[in-house]
């Protein structure tokens, strides 16, 4: 499998990635934090100031092209902040929940609000809401629907030590906190499936992606770690972080970023060889009820259409 899947040609900075199947275009899309590494300024002035990257195949996942940026998100003046999109497909629509930050930032801290949008078709997009969450910091959403056909959210509540929280609807438009879901670490990123008779929950611990386990999306098992140790595949030889799975049948696939100049550790201050990311591809396994990813391991991704 090519290695890397995808990088921005623009800012070199692709991070969070989601994958959706566009129905309209018949591609798969990929959209993700559009991350500015080869920007100047101060701080971390670079990871603020993100479009929303889109990058496109039709190919089944193969070969990605880069499209540009989703346009209309704005909703008041001025050069803002969107960060790691979930993007879902429901009663003919496309829901995306994308946290957002007033203006570009060059110190971390400030307020993040979880924005609601909807979409015929991934380009055309409506601001429905801003959620009513935990705190005012809140980022990184995850959708899933439940076995009793309401929706849960997790989400990262940097209000509350960095835990994971969730909240609950019933229509995808009104939601209600329902608390902690994992306290006994910080982390960020999650993103829940189902694969191998389990339901799983990937979260970003900044030493790769801690697995938890679950038979009713309630009660979360600690699982282990995946892509904590290097590839050797070019661009791969660093953790793996905020990852998206796409489950087709018994395949299961997981996408994410990686920092392939920073293997000293977490430099992102340092330039931009530190700052630039590389979207990777690998696939999952669950072994004797273990969640298995062997980022060095062979394999063919053809990504069916999804209806």
């Amino acid at each position: 499998m090519k290695s890397p899947l995808f990088r921005d040609p623009i800012y070199d900075g692709a991070a969070d990635p989601v994958i959706i199947w566009n129905r309209l275009t018949k591609e798969w899309w990929m959209i993700y934090t559009n991350r500015r590494a080869t920007a100047q300024g101060t701080s971390v002035a670079w990871v603020h100031g993100t479009d929303l990257g889109v990058a496109v195949s039709r190919d089944g996942g193969k070969e990605w092209v880069y499209r540009g940026v989703l346009q209309g998100l704005d909703f008041e003046w001025g050069r803002n902040t969107f960060w790691a999109p979930e993007i879902i497909w429901h009663d003919g629509l496309y829901h995306m929940y994308v946290s957002y930050i007033q203006g570009v930032p060059d110190h971390w801290g400030h307020p993040r609000d979880m924005l609601h949008y909807t979409s015929p078709n991934l380009l055309e997009w409506h601001l429905v809401s801003k959620l009513g969450l935990s705190s005012g910091n809140v980022i990184d959403a995850c959708v899933y629907p439940l076995p009793d056909g309401r929706f849960r959210m997790w989400y990262k509540d940097e209000g509350h030590h960095s835990h994971m929280y969730a909240a609950d609807s019933s229509d995808l438009y009104h939601w209600e906190v329902t608390g902690p879901v994992i306290t006994e670490r910080s982390q960020e990123g999650p993103n829940v499936f189902r694969l191998g008779g389990y339901y799983w929950m990937i979260v970003d611990e900044w030493h790769g992606l801690g697995a938890y386990r679950s038979n009713d999306l309630e009660t979360w098992e600690r699982n282990g770690l995946i892509l904590d140790q290097p590839g050797k595949r070019e661009d791969d030889g660093t953790i793996g972080l905020h990852a998206d799975v796409i489950v087709q049948g018994e395949e299961g696939y997981i996408f994410y970023f990686t920092h392939p100049g920073r293997v000293h550790g977490h430099n992102e201050d340092s330039g931009y060889e530190t700052r630039r990311s590389s979207i990777q591809v690998a696939k999952l396994e669950v072994v004797d009820g273990v969640l298995i990813c062997d980022r060095d391991k062979e394999f063919e991704l053809n990504l069916r259409a999804e209806e």
